[in-house]
């Protein structure tokens, strides 16, 4: 079946303007201009949008998404199973969050009690659903499951005040390697800086840091599409520069 841009917005519940745009930006371009100028969308053009929108549903930016999608290696299949598991990952953080609100309220009427460690048990999951869903595979693939198993572990003892560290920490990390990537030098000391706080911050992640596994991560940022989409989202080349600054920092080179 084939749709307008005005059909198929009103299919999927979207902006005929948003689906021009994905169309000028080279995202999802229409099958063909029928012959009084409008464009005619097809299947492969409504499974990619579909694609788009789960994407964007899980927080993915235009950039990225045109990146992932855009990719000669790109299957629609795989991304589907690997949208399914990220759909259930947040509805399994969705569902502790809502146990921890309904104890919290619970407290506070005085039905019952709640220590500090409980308090933040939900947001600690999530941190840790978060690292399985974007590293989980990769790293069992090349480490071993018990390696991540014990990552997982380590965040789920991770006290508050860790848990508040990890968040300036990735914060730190993201304004000094924006300011590195504009001196082009990935073995300056803006660079070797920015490498070292990303180091502190995947040692919150990992049991056991070695520069080996450290110099791995920095490469897979390249090579995986999802990865290099995220870090290139704040500015083309950032995946790059990462990783070249962590083999100059760790001195192991793929």
């Amino acid at each position: 079946m084939e749709y307008t841009v005005q059909k198929l917005g009103k299919l999927a519940g979207i902006s005929t303007r948003t689906l021009r745009y994905y169309d000028e930006i080279g995202m999802l371009k229409p099958a063909r201009i029928n012959s009084s100028g409008y464009r005619i969308y097809g299947q492969d053009e409504v499974d990619r949008l579909q694609q788009i929108l789960f994407y964007r549903e899980l927080g993915f930016g235009l950039e990225q998404i045109k990146t992932i999608v855009n990719a000669p290696s790109f299957d629609g299949t795989k991304a589907l199973l690997a949208h399914r598991e990220q759909l259930l990952d947040r509805r399994k953080q969705l569902d502790q969050l809502i146990l921890n609100v309904e104890k919290t309220i619970a407290v506070h009427e005085g039905r019952t009690t709640m220590s500090d460690q409980e308090k933040f048990e939900g947001f600690k999951q999530k941190l840790i659903d978060d690292n399985e869903a974007a590293y989980g595979q990769e790293i069992r693939e090349k480490y071993g499951d018990d390696v991540f198993n014990k990552s997982n572990t380590k965040l789920k003892n991770m006290t508050q005040d860790e848990h508040e560290a990890l968040t300036r920490l990735a914060e730190e990390v993201k304004e000094t390697l924006a300011q590195a990537l504009t001196t082009g030098d990935p073995a300056g000391s803006l660079a070797q800086k920015a490498a070292d706080l990303h180091r502190q911050w995947i040692s919150f992640y990992w049991s056991e840091y070695t520069k080996e596994a450290h110099a791995g991560v920095a490469q897979m940022y390249v090579d995986d599409e999802r990865f290099k989409a995220y870090y290139d989202a704040a500015q083309p080349g950032m995946a790059e520069f990462l990783r070249d600054a962590i083999h100059i920092y760790t001195g192991f080179q793929q």
